[in-house]
């Protein structure tokens, strides 16, 4: 950490750790437990991209990697029990490097994912399917050389459309219709642990968009930090990148009227002038802590002697 970032490094990770100051503490805080749970820990990337931000001047490029980090689940980690058993926590990080070091990132990793893999189910029954995901079909997210940076405008195009459409949900069209304008027909939603993956734009509105919608009412306008593409992939971040007032059903649980954030990393891969596949990271646990609900205390709490 001291010979990649920053000393004054700002770190937004995913609750329970939130926003962590400096190099060594996201060493002391993050990385050194989940190496002394997870054993022999591996970044096993399916994208790697980079790129100047969009919605800033500032000269800093911001690289993008996205996968899991596997090792052998030996030692508990959040209260989370060990499995003694490979374990796969999703991950996607956008790191901003400026004058040779890493300055800010944004960290977002699945912990409910990996507490479903330990036995330790959080969330009810979820819409869409519970899956280790795998990167894309394509085979072809890690760029390792420069994209044309036309490639990258379309990505970026296709994002912007699809991020204007998600503002406008009385547009008169039927979800599907809508969805349809900047979705490919067999595009896949690979959603966080507590809604899961999907396939196909009329089983996503079905499973997740049509649900999602039903359930929150007061929408804010999207608030990204970063938003970028290379080639064919892109992606955001927010810190939240909206909030929202839930009216009840999302995720089985009932409305309490309290606006809540969502902290958000999405990516994607386009296909022609359409997107493809979207890799969703949802910080579900902050969300529902804000609803007065601790899913992590509460569930470790529950199942661990």
């Amino acid at each position: 950490m001291r010979r990649f970032c920053a000393p004054d490094l700002l770190w937004r990770g995913f609750h329970p750790f939130n926003e962590v100051l400096g190099a060594a503490q996201v060493a002391n805080d993050f990385w050194q437990p989940l190496n002394h749970s997870l054993k022999r820990l591996q970044r096993r990337q399916d994208i790697f991209f980079a790129g100047k931000n969009s919605l800033t001047e500032d000269a800093g490029v911001w690289v993008v990697s996205m996968g899991h980090l596997m090792g052998l689940f030996d030692a508990p980690w959040l209260g989370i029990r060990p499995t003694g058993k490979l374990a796969f926590l999703r991950y996607c990080e956008f790191n901003k490097v400026s004058g040779g070091k890493i300055s800010e990132t944004a960290m977002f990793f699945d912990i409910p994912h990996l507490m479903a893999q330990a036995g330790q189910n959080p969330f009810p029954p979820q819409t869409a399917a519970h899956l280790v995901q795998p990167g894309p079909i394509t085979n072809d997210g890690i760029l390792t050389k420069d994209a044309p940076p036309e490639e990258g405008e379309r990505t970026l195009a296709s994002i912007n459309a699809m991020i204007s459409d998600l503002g406008r949900w009385d547009s008169g069209l039927s979800l599907t219709d809508e969805l349809a304008r900047t979705w490919n027909e067999d595009m896949i939603w690979w959603g966080p642990e507590g809604i899961g993956a999907t396939y196909t734009i009329e089983r996503y509105a079905h499973q997740h968009a049509g649900p999602f919608r039903a359930a929150f009412r007061e929408r804010s306008k999207t608030r990204h930090i970063c938003r970028l593409a290379e080639g064919h992939y892109g992606g955001f971040f927010g810190w939240p990148n909206f909030t929202a007032i839930p009216t009840g059903g999302f995720m089985g649980m009932p409305a309490t009227g309290v606006k809540g954030e969502f902290r958000v990393i999405d990516i994607y891969r386009r296909a022609g002038d359409k997107l493809a596949e979207n890799w969703i990271f949802i910080d579900l646990l902050h969300f529902w802590k804000q609803q007065g609900v601790d899913i992590l205390s509460r569930t470790t709490g529950i199942e661990t002697p």
